[in-house]
Parts: structure tokens; C-alpha cells; sequence
């Protein structure tokens, strides 16, 4: 009985990389999109291999477009990569959920006119009761240009993030504010606590010898114990 030999099926290609699959969505090549990402997306127009595979898996996971600005890199200064989702991110991530129902908006105005706090509720299709987030302007506010000139639509902005973020359990990713203070916080803490100290040889110094006292026959001998040398040696 003869033995039959059977072929080999061809096995799936598990060296396909992160930056393949997303420059084939894309319709560009591999080395060439990766070069455009580091160019256009991050601040600085570098990033390392592992910087940028980072970047990509969660722009891939939320199926985020960075050339739309959609998400865009933050490193820090530990060779991390910090990802950033612009509220267009937020809002794309948001509604195109498959459980997504609706969304609704109440604002609070202090009395000088500025935003004293924002709710953003948001009801999914699956759950009976809706979510309701409120964000505080005092808790919020930050001194940057958008800030201060669209206190109103930022408030906006950080209530939509965050009932999102509790609606659907959103991950990985966060705004511009939280990413620079995650980098701040990173930064400092890859930093020691105490400043290292050089430190110096320092030479010993010698014992004090105790001075000479000169010998006077004329003076009477010291007392022993507060008893005069004369009657102790009587």
C-alpha cells in the first residue's frame, strides 16, 4: 500500500506588519506611508519603529484617520508615544457605535457669563436608562488660547469625551489637556527625586594634642579629689 503525500498548504503570512496593513487601507506604500506619519502626524517630524507602531495600533483599533486629524501623536520625553483624539475623533467614535442612540446637551452659566458646568447625555440602544455626564468649568479650564476665547465650546467638548468615555468604555485614548498632563507626569517621574551629589574626600584632621603645662616648683600640688595634696599624702 503505497503512502499518498500530501502538500503543504500554505501557512498565513505572520510577518505582516502594523504598518502594512494600515498603508494598504490607505493605498500607499508601506515605507512611504510610514515616512508621511512621522512627518505630518507627529509634532516633532521623527519617531522611532516602536513610537510608531504604537501610534498606529490604537488609530487602528478605533479605525481613526490621522491625516484627517482625527488623532495625531504626542511623545514624551521617555520614548513613549502618548495617542490624542480630536473631538471630531470623539464624536466619530461616538456615534458611529453600533449601540449609539442619541445625544443631548445642558449647560449651567455662572454669572459673569462664563460656563459654570456642562452635561452631555447620551442614550445607547441596549441600555434602558441614558448616560449622564457633568463636567465643571473650574475643574476644566485650562489657560490656552481655545480656552480662553471658546470657554463654552470646550466645555462642550470635555462633556462629550467624557460620557463617551463611560457609555461605551473608550480606552487608550484621550484629549490634548489629559495627554499633556500624562506626559508632565510620565516626565517627571522618569526623573530621580534626588539630584545625584559628587561626592568629596574629605581629609580627616588631627586629633588636638593637649598643650604642655609648664612645671612651677613654687606652686603648691593640685589637689586630689577636692582633698589637699598635703593632708592626702600624710
Amino acid at each position: 500500500m503505497g503512502t499518498q503525500m500530501t502538500k503543504p498548504q500554505a501557512q498565513p503570512d505572520k510577518g505582516v506588519s502594523l504598518i502594512r496593513v494600515a498603508a494598504a487601507e490607505y493605498n500607499m506604500e508601506p515605507a512611504a506611508f510610514a515616512e508621511t506619519v512621522k512627518v505630518t502626524i507627529f509634532p516633532t517630524g521623527k519617531a522611532t519603529n516602536e513610537q510608531l507602531a504604537a501610534f498606529l495600533a490604537v488609530a487602528h483599533e478605533y479605525k481613526l484617520n490621522p491625516f484627517l486629524k482625527e488623532i495625531f501623536a504626542f511623545p514624551t520625553k521617555s520614548g513613549g508615544v502618548m495617542p490624542i483624539v480630536s473631538i471630531d475623533g470623539w464624536l466619530k467614535i461616538i456615534t458611529r457605535h453600533p449601540e449609539f442612540d442619541w445625544m443631548d446637551f445642558a449647560e449651567e452659566v455662572s454669572e459673569d457669563g462664563k460656563p459654570f458646568s456642562y452635561t452631555c447625555t447620551i442614550k445607547r440602544k441596549d441600555r434602558e436608562r441614558p448616560t449622564v455626564v457633568t463636567e465643571y468649568y473650574a475643574e476644566c479650564k485650562r489657560n490656552t488660547e481655545p480656552w480662553n476665547q471658546m470657554p463654552h465650546r470646550m466645555m462642550r467638548h470635555k462633556s462629550v469625551k467624557e460620557c463617551g468615555r463611560v457609555a461605551f468604555g473608550f480606552s487608550g485614548i484621550q484629549d490634548e489637556d489629559e495627554a499633556r498632563d500624562a506626559v508632565q507626569r510620565i516626565d517627571a517621574e522618569a526623573k530621580p527625586a534626588i539630584p545625584a551629589v559628587t561626592r568629596r574626600s574629605i581629609q580627616a584632621a588631627a586629633p588636638a594634642q593637649p598643650e604642655p603645662i609648664a612645671a612651677n616648683p613654687d606652686a603648691d600640688p593640685a589637689p586630689v579629689h577636692g582633698i589637699p595634696a598635703d593632708d592626702f599624702f600624710a
